[in-house]
């Protein structure tokens, strides 16, 4: 996890590209989560994003890895105060969920996710 890196997270779905070439309009959503290096709350927040994506999410979704300690003049983009944080920032409107993201539905409901009907 360094710098600012993307990182399509959901292999099971289509790519963009292959949404197009069929016809479809394909949104992504795109969360942003800021850390502070590889410490132990980012490793934490990390898979416990990918993992409640996977599980509970009805769209496609990307992860991109923002590392404040490389980039600090970052978080000035999304006012972040404190790390972790994830950032929805597409569909609108923006949310935002500090801390490492282990309560599901406070994640769900803080971010306004659609979520897999269990």
């Amino acid at each position: 996890m360094s710098g600012a890196s993307q990182a399509p997270v959901s292999p099971d779905e289509p790519s963009i590209e292959a949404a197009a070439e069929a016809g479809a309009v394909a949104q992504v959503m795109h969360l942003r989560l800021y850390v502070a290096g590889m410490s132990p709350k980012s490793l934490e927040a990390f898979a416990n994003l990918k993992q409640l994506c996977e599980a509970h999410l009805l769209e496609p979704y990307e992860i991109e890895i923002v590392d404040l300690l490389e980039h600090p003049s970052l978080a000035r983009g999304d006012d972040i105060i404190a790390v972790p944080t994830v950032v929805k920032d597409i569909p609108a409107p923006m949310r935002k969920v500090i801390g490492d993201l282990s309560d599901t539905e406070r994640v769900l409901l803080g971010l306004q996710l659609n979520t897999k009907q269990a």
